[in-house]
């Protein structure tokens, strides 16, 4: 489905970021590798035969260096995967005021940021296709994750106005929702709140977590030229959860 389009991966040092980079490779596309950890990044990049490079979402100034890293060493853009993110537990009112705003930072501003300088980098060849990740928790309420589930809704809206600003340049915007997902954050959820990420599977119709390569081949799906009608869908990739 990718072969030779140029996709850039953010957050790919670990989880569904690695394992969905792996499901691209598969699939024939050309990576950029993008995270703050490069030690796992490199081996990565290595295994794929991918290019690299550290960055932090939430600085401005990575964001545009890991773009134009991509720019340069490839020439284009065609696709975006934009899914480094962070999470956190504890009841709305007792979230530390730190952690509320540096997971705003991350969540938010680091997804607009990357956003911002991918359309940058895709307008002149008027076309391309980014996915955003939200969440489960993006398109309903639960108890223990307020920050967090404030900033899944806000990824969709964004995705869903980046949609309308940026179709007539050609490019796409969408987003998936995954649900209990198994990587180190669903470890660290587990962790968060105990007994909560089995009670979603325990609820969740197909009765698993997914993993990050079934996560992998819908996304390839929103890059790839199969989906060119597609653009400010919110796709659940959920084992049915939110149905």
């Amino acid at each position: 489905m990718l072969t030779d389009k140029v996709v850039l991966v953010v957050g790919a040092s670990n989880g569904i970021g690695a394992d969905a980079a792996r499901v691209f490779a598969a699939h024939g596309a050309r990576l950029m590798l993008v995270a703050r950890s490069e030690e796992p990044l490199a081996k990565l990049a290595a295994e794929l035969d991918a290019a690299y490079c550290a960055g932090d979402i939430a600085s401005a100034a990575d964001v545009a260096r890991f773009v134009d890293a991509c720019l340069a060493r490839f020439g284009r853009l065609d696709g975006a995967f934009n899914n480094a993110a962070m999470t956190q537990g504890g009841r709305v009112d007792q979230v530390p005021e730190a952690d509320f705003d540096r997971i705003l930072q991350v969540n938010i501003k680091g997804t607009w940021l990357c956003l911002r300088e991918e359309i940058r980098a895709m307008e002149p060849a008027g076309r391309g296709s980014i996915v955003n990740v939200s969440s489960i928790g993006g398109l309903r309420g639960s108890s223990g994750m307020g920050a967090y589930q404030a900033t899944k809704h806000a990824v969709i809206g964004l995705t869903r106005t980046a949609a309308h600003d940026v179709g007539p340049l050609g490019i796409r915007v969408n987003v998936i929702a995954p649900g209990p997902t198994e990587s180190p954050m669903l470890d660290q959820t587990r962790i968060n709140i105990p007994g909560g990420v089995e009670a979603r599977i325990a609820a969740t119709p197909l009765r698993k977590a997914g993993t990050g390569a079934e996560v992998g081949e819908v996304v390839s799906f929103l890059l790839s030229d199969l989906s060119s009608h597609l653009s400010g869908v919110i796709l659940p990739v959920d084992g049915g959860f939110v149905a």
